[in-house]
Formats: C-alpha cells, sequence, structure tokens
C-alpha cells in the first residue's frame, strides 16, 4: 500500500440503496459533501463539485466518473489539470465501496488513490493527503450523521 493512499471506513444507519443515492445523486451529495453538484452517475460522465460556493473564491473541481455499479461502488477521478481529461496520470482515483451490514446499516469505504504516479514533489503529495484525509474525515462523519435517528426517513 502507498503512502500517499487516503482511506476511510465509515459505519452508516442506512441501507445501501438509501447511501448509495446519498452518494451519487447531486442534489442528495449537497446535504453532505460539496455546495453545488453537477454530476451524472454514470461511466465516462463529466461533471464538477463547488466548494465554498458562498464566498469570493469558490473552488471548482472537475471530476470524471469511472464506475457507477449500483448500489455497490462508484468512483471517479479529480485533481487533475483545467481543461485536460483525466487519466492515471493525472489525477487522484476516488472509490466509494457500499457494503451491506445487515437489513438496516451499511459500511462504506472511501479510498483515494494515485498520487504515485502524479508529477509532484513528495513534498505537495505529503500536502495533500494531509489535507485529503482531514477532509474526508470530516465529510464522512458529515454524510454518516445525515443518518442520525430520525433524518433517514426523509431520503
Amino acid at each position: 500500500m502507498s503512502t500517499y493512499t487516503i482511506e476511510r471506513d465509515i459505519e452508516i444507519e442506512a441501507p445501501v440503496d438509501v447511501v448509495w443515492r446519498t452518494i451519487t445523486e447531486p442534489e442528495q451529495i449537497r446535504t453532505w459533501f460539496s455546495d453545488a453538484v453537477e454530476l451524472e452517475a454514470r461511466p465516462g460522465a463529466v461533471g464538477t463539485l463547488t466548494f465554498r460556493a458562498d464566498t469570493d473564491d469558490p473552488l471548482v473541481v472537475d471530476i470524471t466518473v469511472v464506475a457507477a455499479e449500483r448500489p455497490h461502488r462508484f468512483s471517479f477521478r479529480w485533481s487533475y489539470p483545467p481543461g485536460e481529461h483525466a487519466t492515471a496520470g493525472n489525477s487522484t482515483l476516488v472509490t466509494f465501496t457500499l457494503t451491506a451490514d445487515g437489513d438496516a446499516r451499511s459500511r462504506l469505504r472511501v479510498v483515494e488513490t494515485g498520487l504515485d504516479q502524479l508529477d509532484w514533489t513528495d513534498d505537495d503529495k505529503q500536502k495533500y493527503v494531509d489535507q485529503h484525509r482531514h477532509g474526508w474525515q470530516v465529510q464522512g462523519d458529515r454524510l454518516r450523521d445525515l443518518f442520525v435517528a430520525g433524518h433517514e426517513s426523509s431520503r
């Protein structure tokens, strides 16, 4: 395993199909991940995630969907140069893997890889890993917390 791999496991109090919708549908993604979303969950689709949309300096990130295997695997590439197509050599790959834990619980594994192939300095790669480990911790907690008793009925 690369030192530049980012991993997070999240236990969620909701069935896999509900969590699937929450990680793949734009209106649901906005509830836990980014402020604005343009995305279609189909391989090859290109979209955007917008963070800090209410600031003077929003961060708009291009993404390319790699896999959408309902309801167990969703992956996309991001962090590639503007105007370029996402490839293994110019982007990182985020993969969500969902497994059922009984009828009403899910385990979500988030893995971000690909930094080893990028032409970045080791310091830049480590900074990215540190930022994204923290980010996936925060965003994963937000996702998990959506399903605290009483909120899941609105999904």
